[in-house]
């Protein structure tokens, strides 16, 4: 028996065959939206993880065929977490948002995510944070945060930073447009795609688990240190966050999402 599978988890669901673990957001109802809890008990298995040396491999997935449809607003615009969130964004160090991300990529052991149905907002953040994502090709995917008048804000200028272009990169951002997995591999959002994503993750990870795990670990560690970001880009990326939160035009972007002929202020900030 594996002792990070016998963990009780509220919103995760974790097992472990073969030296490689698999974890599952499991909130089906809401489209494994990242609720507060999510973030909570994924850190918390990241960090069991870490700590484990009989792991060889990480399948990340969701539920029910959905990866996650971004942040739970829901619970994210409940009067009784708006001053957890609101120091999140202040407080000088990473932000549980963004290591909800993040901490994927401090995993000793390669981590696989599995998309499928809605990969998008946080959850495309999440992803991005993996080694390695293997997708449906019906899969959406989206940086979706622009259509409410945000900015991405859960580690994008470090888990994209490598993997997508820049300019893709901004396109995506700025546009909020969603794309399917086929166009997301064009683009470098995706990995592989597959009809059988999960099958295929296994598979790979399997085939890591055939190699050294030191070997392994040593890949991961220097090709990321290939791509390291300054602290200061996730300061910045809150400090965004916070002005756009409290900007004039978030207001209009939310009226804009129901109502199509709403028009933008002019600009605000510089």
């Amino acid at each position: 028996m594996y002792t990070i599978a016998t963990y009780q988890y509220e919103t995760l669901q974790v097992s472990a065959t073969d030296d490689i673990l698999t974890v599952t957001i499991n909130r089906p109802k809401k489209k494994n939206a990242m609720s507060f809890k999510v973030i909570e008990e994924l850190i918390a298995v990241a960090g069991r993880i870490s700590k484990d040396k009989t792991i060889r491999a990480v399948i990340l997935n969701g539920a029910e065929g959905t990866f996650c449809a971004g942040i739970d607003l829901g619970d994210l615009n409940h009067p009784k977490n708006q001053a957890f969130a609101l120091w999140e964004l202040i407080k000088p160090w990473q932000s549980s948002f963004q290591r909800v991300c993040l901490v994927w990529r401090d995993v000793p052991v390669p981590v696989i995510a599995v998309l499928e149905g809605y990969c998008v907002g946080a959850g495309l953040q999440l992803a991005l944070a993996c080694d390695i994502r293997i997708s449906h090709p019906d899969c959406k995917l989206s940086i979706m945060e622009a259509k409410w008048g945000l900015v991405p804000d859960m580690g994008l200028t470090q888990s994209g930073f490598g993997v997508v272009r820049a300019d893709i990169l901004k396109e995506l951002a700025m546009t909020a447009r969603t794309v399917n997995a086929e166009e997301g591999k064009e683009l470098g959002l995706v990995s592989h795609c597959s009809d059988t994503p999960l099958e295929q993750a296994q598979q790979l990870a399997a085939e890591f688990s055939e190699r050294s795990p030191d070997a392994v670990l040593a890949s991961k560690r220097v090709i990321n240190a290939m791509f390291e970001q300054s602290a200061m880009t996730l300061y910045i990326e809150k400090v965004w966050q916070l002005k756009m939160m409290f900007g004039r035009n978030r207001k209009l972007a939310l009226r804009k999402a129901k109502q199509a002929s709403t028009v933008f202020g002019k600009r605000q900030f510089r």
